[in-house]
């Protein structure tokens, strides 16, 4: 029976979408929380609101930063989902487990955010971004070998998929490394990094980067 329980369990991709539509929703909001709205006791002019903004805006940063990294990894988990034709309890733990990651961000972010210039809550970050990467790796290498891809599945998908995640996580890494030199540095460069995989320019790796060439 045990056996038969784990042969039927966890079948349908479609609540694992909404299950994960849920949690980024949630995650993505709760980010918000971190920006406070300046004291109305200390502001007594325009340049007080002024000053109150602009050290807020690190902050802000750090909540665009997390924004984008949520949506990326959103991208990429319905990009898979896409193409999986069936799924089995095995993967759709390990997609509890990606949305583990997903909403650890909030904490990741507030930790960020509240020690900047320290190396460590960087490296924090940075393995929270490891970690979904990860699991979408996992993921992806799991439906391959449990022959849970669509059949029809263009030849070019597969590697493209694992490219995208090992590129974008070896870019990630050496982004975090720059923590060592400056923990601004090391934020400049996931951001850039981030807005390169928002907003999918043709000349950078794009997931269908091959596809769009031989189509244009």
């Amino acid at each position: 029976m045990h056996s038969l329980y784990n042969h039927v369990a966890g079948q349908n991709v479609e609540r694992i979408a909404a299950l994960s539509d849920g949690i980024f929703a949630v995650a993505m909001t709760l980010l918000v929380l971190d920006l406070r709205v300046p004291a109305a006791e200390a502001i007594h002019s325009e340049h007080d609101l002024r000053r109150a903004l602009i050290v807020l805006s690190p902050r802000l940063v750090i909540f665009l930063m997390s924004i984008m990294t949520n949506g990326i990894f959103w991208v990429g988990q319905q990009t898979q989902l896409n193409y999986f034709a069936r799924s089995d309890r095995n993967l759709a733990w390990i997609h509890i487990g990606f949305l583990c990651a997903v909403s650890l961000t909030p904490f990741t972010t507030a930790l960020l955010a509240g020690f900047i210039h320290y190396r460590t809550a960087l490296l924090v970050y940075w393995g929270n971004i490891l970690l979904l990467g990860l699991m979408l790796y996992w993921s992806w290498s799991y439906a391959t070998r449990a022959h849970l891809l669509a059949d029809d599945l263009p030849l070019e998908i597969h590697p493209a998929v694992v490219r995208r995640i090992v590129i974008a996580q070896s870019l990630y890494a050496a982004g975090a490394a720059l923590c060592f030199i400056n923990t601004y540095y090391a934020i400049a460069a996931i951001v850039l990094i981030q807005i390169n995989y928002a907003i999918a320019p043709r000349f950078c790796w794009g997931l269908f980067s091959r596809k769009t060439s031989k189509e244009s």
